[in-house]
């Protein structure tokens, strides 16, 4: 009989192991002898790599619309996000929250394209739509503009740093980032290459994998062993650009491996541990305080639609 696990995620993060599509199979063509095909666990190296950039976005959903139109009511929502960079200097012992950026957005379905009336806020609400008209697309709208955001900062910091994305990689071509993904809704990989991801130890990972329709290189690491957990947690995967030689994927594989696990978060700490990153979860702080307290917000953009109203 198999064991049940409660895990320790609130559950607006998501579980790692998605209830609904745990373990699914994916669709789609995956490779796995792109690095070797003795597939058996891996240590990380650590090169020594002087900068680490780990890039990470929050949203919010400020408030849910309803544009009066004759032809019917359109549903629409305003979100805000913000994006940035918790930068790690490795040689100079130190760390600091760079390239913050804020978004918000005025989202409305059914392809209405209206202008959100300005606000007393920096920055004021641009207008977008989208063909979807229920909320969940609504939400998906607001998150790729997020995912978007995100990528153009994991561009810019990558000049002089390693990026450590939080999640899927996102406008990113041949630049030499990682993406860090906490969540399993499928695996990507048949039974028995799935037993070596359960068998891998702290600082080791499985040998690469493309998956085809993504375009990308991935792998699997494991950041620590977790008390009471199932085998796959502690367990990451990762990704990266298959625009990028399979040789320097290997070394980023490596480096992730030996790396990933220093700032892996503690359970005490953070109920998301040790998949939540310490660099990560502080970002996130900063971030969310960097959207604005929910109610001066609303309460600014409650007078700009009562003005637009009464005039």
């Amino acid at each position: 009989m198999a064991r049940i696990f409660v895990e320790g995620w609130s559950p607006e993060y998501g579980a790692p192991l998605d209830p609904d599509e745990a373990l699914a199979p994916a669709e789609g063509s995956v490779d796995t002898s792109i690095e070797t095909d003795d597939w058996i666990p891996r240590d990380g190296v650590d090169d020594a790599v002087p900068r680490i950039a780990f890039v990470d976005g929050v949203r919010r959903v400020d408030a849910r619309l309803t544009l009066d139109d004759p032809s019917g009511p359109v549903a629409g929502i305003c979100g805000t996000f913000a994006v940035g960079a918790a930068v790690w200097d490795r040689e100079g012992c130190r760390s600091w929250i760079a390239h913050e950026r804020i978004g918000r957005w005025a989202v409305l379905a059914g392809g209405r394209s209206e202008t959100f009336p300005v606000v007393g806020l920096e920055p004021p609400y641009d207008t977008t739509t989208t063909a979807d008209t229920d909320p969940a697309g609504l939400i998906r709208t607001l998150h790729t503009k997020m995912r978007t955001a995100e990528g153009h900062v994991a561009t810019a910091v990558a000049a002089d740093s390693f990026v450590v994305a939080d999640g899927p990689l996102n406008e990113l071509a041949r630049v030499p980032a990682v993406g860090s993904i906490k969540s399993h809704r499928v695996t990507y990989l048949p039974p028995e290459r799935n037993a070596v991801v359960a068998a891998l130890g702290p600082r080791q990972r499985t040998p690469l994998f493309t998956i085809s329709e993504y375009r990308r290189y991935s792998w699997y690491v494991r950041l620590a062993h977790v008390q009471g957990g199932h085998a796959w947690s502690g367990i990451v995967r990762c990704e990266a650009s298959g625009q990028l030689p399979a040789a320097e994927v290997i070394r980023l594989a490596d480096r992730t491996a030996a790396v990933l696990p220093l700032v892996a978060s503690e359970p005490h700490l953070d109920p998301r541990a040790p998949q939540n990153l310490v660099p990560i979860a502080a970002l996130e702080r900063q971030l969310r305080h960097r959207m604005g307290e929910p109610g001066l917000v609303y309460r600014a953009r409650r007078e700009a639609v009562h003005e637009r109203m009464a005039s």
